[in-house]
């Protein structure tokens, strides 16, 4: 999958529904998005074929299923963030991130253990 691309909001939040939902019927999928959402059912079929001529969901015999996990679309969506947004530096997006926030002592301790479960990976 290539790994620059641009999930629109509409896009993340109808592949939100199908990741919670999957595999799901499409009539189903459109009823889903009409009541979260409030799409009309040619809405739903409009980003529902955007997703998968971008690789990301397939619709096949109108049973509707991700090729992409949630799990990876964060991950890739993340890293294009921090690079667009923070220059690359994970630092500026932590500080940006936390600027007149809280965390909680479990929360940061979590942090830490991440940080040193990765440490040295590159």
């Amino acid at each position: 999958m290539n790994t620059e691309f641009n999930l629109s909001n509409a896009d993340y939040r109808l592949l939100s529904i199908i990741w919670d939902a999957e595999p799901i019927p499409s009539p189903k999928l459109c009823q889903l998005a009409e009541t979260e959402l409030g799409w009309k059912r040619t809405t739903t079929y409009t980003v529902l074929r955007r997703l998968c001529d971008k690789g990301f969901t397939q619709n096949e015999d109108t049973i509707v299923t991700s090729i992409v996990k949630r799990e990876e679309v964060q991950r890739l969506e993340s890293h294009r963030i921090l690079k667009e947004s923070f220059e690359g530096s994970l630092p500026k997006f932590i500080a940006a991130f936390l600027d007149g926030g809280e965390i909680s002592k479990k929360e940061a301790e979590k942090i830490v253990n991440m940080i040193e479960k990765y440490r040295g990976r590159e």
